[in-house]
């Protein structure tokens, strides 16, 4: 292997030490890094996904569909568990592309990761708006659509207030320290689970088993139009609920024995948001007919088929999901902030995004400028502008992942790993079909903006980026990133 390779891996390692030094390397165990992967999977898609994916393709055959999305989800999190384990650094992808591919393709993924992230964080914060005011209708409190909506697009509005408050607020927990926004991410998932345990166990009562029939619709003729052909395609639909467990491997450096906690937090956040997506799937599909579920609260319209008797759950899933919400936002702009770290501490972004709060042990600077964008993406652009790019970077980093798994046992076997990717060669490019294949989905306008991005990321990489961080790594062993 050339020595460059070599030591662009020693150093990330070595960083990755650094960094524990700088942050508050004793804050996350194995339960709240799975809280933190809780936090970001079981979002969006629950209260949402769920419902689009039976009502269109699978009917209540999407239980088999999170089966299989399932699936796809955790050989891609065997593989992230493997690298973290291994280089338990900030930076997640990135730093496993800079350690294994190099400078270039670093900075590529790094670059797309930052855009998807803000995306993804805003995308979230719109949707909790939606929540919020349709919580606060039922309720009887009317809020004027000029601060609800963007003044972009369909029903524009002036600004929409509630996701530019939701994104200043999850910000500041952040700034607060990572254990203060751990023990609010904690308690907000453990309500967010406990209504949608509740959903499932009072909801069984309610079951009509006419709507389980048939379990398989008959296929309509065209490709992912119910049958079989459907499932697949209500696996790709759901597989986007999961891909926010790779926030998980961004925390490396603030939890405690990452080498074993973060496969732990990886793994476990992919088996506990399976088994939940797949008994709210069923029961959801057992309360209403399933071609009904193709609106934006499927939970709360499965709650209301229960009658008076389950008023309580349907109040119950609306606040859950303005909670579930908010710890989803506030689990996004974290791994984002350690990002930006990351990528300044190895020259790739301005030195003051590296710094760390002597007092906090947070990234601050880092955090404030996520706070500022986010809060103008949220507040002024339109939900459907928003999710185009999000799913992509994701998809692109997790072949990466799976790639590096593969490329780091063939060139650097002498490695210890703490964590090891079972059957890895059959394991590791199964993860890379799936990714690859879910991409080759998106539609094309999500390409023409993601070349548009990384063309932007070209200038600025062969201009600024590469030369500072080339003579970042030429400096070394001198840590990189500073303290306050």
């Amino acid at each position: 292997m050339p020595p460059v390779a070599q030591s662009n891996l020693d150093a990330i390692i070595s960083q990755a030490e650094t960094d524990r030094g700088r942050l508050d390397s004793k804050v996350l165990g194995p339960v709240s890094l799975t809280a933190l992967g809780i936090a970001s999977v079981v979002g969006g898609g629950i209260f949402a996904t769920t419902g689009v994916a039976a009502a269109k393709y699978a009917g209540p055959a999407v239980v088999i569909s999170f089966v299989l999305a399932g699936i796809a989800a955790a050989v891609t999190a065997l593989c992230y568990a493997e690298l973290a384990a291994m280089i338990p650094a900030a930076g997640s992808t990135y730093s496993y592309a800079y350690a294994t591919f190099g400078i270039f393709l670093a900075w590529f993924i790094g670059w797309d990761l930052l855009l998807e992230y803000l995306f993804a964080a805003a995308t979230v914060a719109v949707s909790w708006s939606g929540y919020v005011g349709t919580t606060l209708a039922k309720a009887g409190i009317d809020v004027p659509n000029a601060i609800m909506s963007p003044p972009f697009g369909d029903d524009a509005g002036v600004v929409n207030l509630p996701a530019i408050l939701i994104v200043l607020f999850t910000c500041w927990l952040l700034l607060v320290g990572t254990r203060e926004s751990a023990r609010a991410n904690n308690a907000m998932v453990v309500l967010k689970m406990a209504v949608l345990i509740a959903f499932v166990v009072a909801g069984a009562w309610f079951i009509t088993k006419t709507n389980w029939e048939p379990f398989v619709p008959k296929s309509e003729g065209g490709f992912g139009e119910y049958g079989w052909s459907g499932i697949l395609r209500g696996a790709g639909v759901v597989f986007f609920a999961y891909v926010g467990f790779d926030a998980v491997s961004t925390a490396a450096a603030e939890s405690r024995n990452p080498r074993r906690s973060i496969p732990i937090g990886l793994l476990g956040t992919v088996l506990v948001s399976t088994v939940l997506y797949v008994a709210i799937g069923i029961v959801m599909t057992g309360l209403v007919p399933y071609k009904e579920l193709n609106v934006a609260d499927p939970l709360a319209v499965a709650a209301n088929a229960g009658g008076p008797s389950l008023d309580w759950l349907e109040i119950s899933v609306d606040i859950a999901a303005v909670v579930g919400l908010a710890a989803t936002t506030l689990v996004t702009f974290y791994g984002q902030t350690r990002i930006f770290m990351r990528m300044s501490s190895d020259g790739m972004l301005p030195d003051a995004l590296g710094k760390v709060s002597e007092r906090t042990r947070t990234p601050r600077q880092a955090t404030i400028v996520c706070a500022v964008a986010g809060a103008i993406v949220a507040g002024l652009t339109p939900i459907e502008a928003l999710s185009n790019l999000v799913s992509i970077g994701t998809l692109l980093s997790f072949t990466i992942v799976c790639g590096a798994v593969l490329v780091l046992r063939r060139k650097r076997p002498e490695l210890e790993r703490p964590f090891r990717v079972p059957v890895v060669h059959l394991t590791a490019p199964l993860g890379i079909v799936c990714a690859v294949g879910l991409i080759a989905t998106l539609p094309i306008a999500t390409w023409i903006r993601l070349v548009i991005w990384l063309a932007i990321g070209l200038v600025i990489y062969f201009t600024y980026a590469k030369p500072r961080s080339q003579a970042r790594m030429a400096a070394l062993p001198a840590p990189a990133g500073e303290i306050e």
